[in-house]
């Protein structure tokens, strides 16, 4: 996902520098996601984006580090919520519902539903950014492995085996979310992502 600049992710009144700055963000991504969306992430060349967005590319650089960054800037920020919400459920909750929750937490965390669409159709569809998007889940699970070990060491598993338990639960609930999330996106959202999300980890529990 990319930042939502005119909504931003803080509670706090941004000032008016800020502000400014937030928008001149918006209306570089806004762009880029209209020109990824109509000819292609691979086809769209940053320098495209920036004299649509009448911008030089020296200051979309300044905006987004990289072409990729216009769809996974965020990507971090949303990794670190989803850890801090899983971190902070209740000790009698279990792996597989923090889990839930924590994902629940990101969905349009910096996006509307609509943007959410827009950017999880263009990125399930096109191989590059699919492939980056698998990169960064990947240090979401490796982060979120301390805090499923301590929930699984509490409800008495230990050593070798909780750490295998805590690897294939966040295996399976992040390819359950991309499974629910591909079909929610392949619907035009009409789907509801948590209901397939629910009937994905229904699905796969009762196999065992």
């Amino acid at each position: 996902m990319a930042v939502d600049y005119a909504r931003g992710m803080t509670r706090d009144a941004p000032s008016v520098w800020e502000r400014s700055r937030r928008l001149a963000g918006q209306e570089i991504l806004d762009t880029a996601v209209r020109l990824f969306t109509t000819q292609g992430y691979d086809e769209t060349t940053t320098s495209q984006i920036a004299q649509e967005a009448g911008v030089s590319q020296r200051t979309l650089f300044r905006y987004f580090g990289t072409k990729e960054d216009l769809v996974f800037s965020e990507g971090a920020a949303l990794g670190e919520l989803m850890k801090r919400t899983v971190d902070t459920q209740p000790a009698d909750v279990s792996a597989w519902t923090a889990l839930r929750n924590g994902f629940a937490a990101t969905f349009a965390a910096t996006h509307s539903p609509e943007q959410t669409l827009v950017l999880s159709a263009l990125t399930f569809r096109t191989p590059s950014l699919h492939a980056g998007y698998v990169q960064r889940r990947l240090l979401w699970q490796i982060d979120l492995m301390p805090s499923i070990r301590t929930r699984l060491h509490a409800a008495g598993r230990e050593g070798l085996a909780a750490d295998h338990e805590a690897r294939t639960v966040i295996a399976v609930s992040f390819a359950c979310a991309d499974a629910a999330t591909a079909t929610w996106a392949a619907s035009g959202g009409t789907a509801d992502a948590f209901k397939l999300y629910d009937e994905s980890i229904a699905l796969v529990r009762a196999s065992t």
